[in-house]
C-alpha cells in the first residue's frame, strides 16, 4: 500500500466528506498489456464516503494476480474497509484456491462474514455489498459477488454482465422462508424487513438471519475477444444500462480516463450515490 492509499484511508476513517476524488492506474508486470484504472467520487448525501476499492497486480511465486473490487458500505463505512484489507488475503489464504478456485472463493466470503459478524462491538451493526475479481495470470477471470455493485465485462463489443444484483423483490421468497419479508411500498424500492435494499451483503447482524452472504461467482477465460471489465457501485448502475456503459468507454484506451468518464457521467445523469469505478483493459 502506497502512502498516497494510506493518506486516504486516513482521511475516510477521520470522517472527512469532503474528501477529494480518488483516481490511479496500473498494469499488469507479467501481462503488461492488461492495464487497470479506478475513480471514486463523493456522493451528495450528508455522511462520510462509504464505497472503496482494491486495484492491483500481486505476484505469488510463478503466478500473477489482479485483484480487483469494488465495497459499497451501508450505516457507515467500516465493514467496507474491513473488507478492502482482509477480503482478498482470505481468499488467497484458502488451502484450495490454486485447485478449487470458485470453492475458495465461496468459502472465504462466507468466513470474512463470520469475522465482521464476530467484530460487531468494532466495526458496528452496517454492512457492505462487493464484487471482487481476480485475474489469473491474464488468462481467467473469476468475479463474485453480493449486493447490487456490478461487474460487465465487453467481449466482442457486447456488454456481458457477469454479476447478478441480489435484489429482495427477486429473492422474497428465500427472505420469507428464513421468517423475514420484503416490503414492496409505493415510491420505494423493495427492502428486507423494511429496511435494506438489497438481499445479500456482509454484516448488518440485525437483519442476518433474514439475509444471505452466499456470493455469486462466474468464471471467465480472457481470449482475443475481450476488450475491457468494469467494476462499479450501485451509484453508476442507477443511472446507467450496462449498454450505455460499455458503448461510452469503447474508444478510451487509458483506464483510468475511462473509470472517470463512467463517474462523471453518472453525476451528469444526476446520479446522488457515492460512484466508485474500475475498468481493467485487456487489450
Amino acid at each position: 500500500m502506497t502512502a498516497r492509499d494510506i493518506l486516504h484511508k486516513m482521511k475516510v476513517k477521520a470522517g472527512f466528506s469532503s474528501a477529494p476524488p480518488d483516481t490511479g492506474k496500473g498494469k499488469g508486470k507479467v501481462s503488461k498489456h492488461i492495464t487497470h484504472g479506478f475513480h471514486l467520487l463523493k456522493g451528495k448525501a450528508n455522511h462520510p464516503m462509504e464505497d472503496c476499492l482494491v486495484s492491483h497486480f500481486k505476484q505469488i511465486d510463478d503466478k500473477e494476480l489482479g485483484l480487483f473490487a469494488i465495497f459499497d458500505g451501508h450505516m457507515g463505512h467500516d465493514v467496507a474497509n474491513y473488507l478492502q484489507t482482509h477480503l482478498f488475503d482470505n481468499i488467497l489464504k484458502e488451502p484450495e484456491f490454486w485447485s478449487e478456485p470458485v470453492s475458495a472463493i465461496r468459502k472465504a466470503y462466507d468466513n470474512t462474514d463470520a469475522e465482521i459478524l464476530s467484530k460487531v462491538n468494532v466495526l458496528g451493526k452496517g454492512g457492505s455489498t462487493a464484487v471482487t475479481a481476480i485475474l489469473l495470470n491474464g488468462q481467467t477471470l473469476f468475479v463474485a459477488n453480493v449486493g447490487d455493485s456490478r461487474a460487465v465485462i465487453c467481449k466482442n463489443g457486447e456488454a456481458i454482465q457477469l454479476s447478478v444484483d441480489h435484489d429482495p423483490g427477486t429473492e422474497k421468497k428465500e427472505i420469507e422462508d428464513k421468517g423475514g419479508f420484503v416490503s414492496n411500498i409505493p415510491g420505494d424500492v423493495p427492502r428486507v424487513d423494511g429496511q435494506l435494499a438489497v438481499a445479500r451483503a456482509f454484516g448488518d447482524k440485525s437483519l442476518k438471519i433474514h439475509l444471505s452472504s452466499e456470493p455469486h461467482v462466474e468464471e471467465v477465460k480472457i481470449d482475443d475477444t475481450t476488450e475491457f471489465l468494469i467494476l462499479a457501485s450501485d451509484g453508476l448502475w442507477k443511472v446507467m444500462s450496462n449498454k450505455e456503459a460499455v458503448d461510452s468507454i469503447k474508444h478510451i484506451n487509458d483506464a483510468q480516463l475511462a473509470a472517470k468518464h463512467l463517474t462523471e457521467a453518472a453525476v451528469t445523469r444526476k446520479s446522488k450515490d457515492d460512484i466508485s469505478c474500475i475498468v481493467v483493459r485487456f487489450q
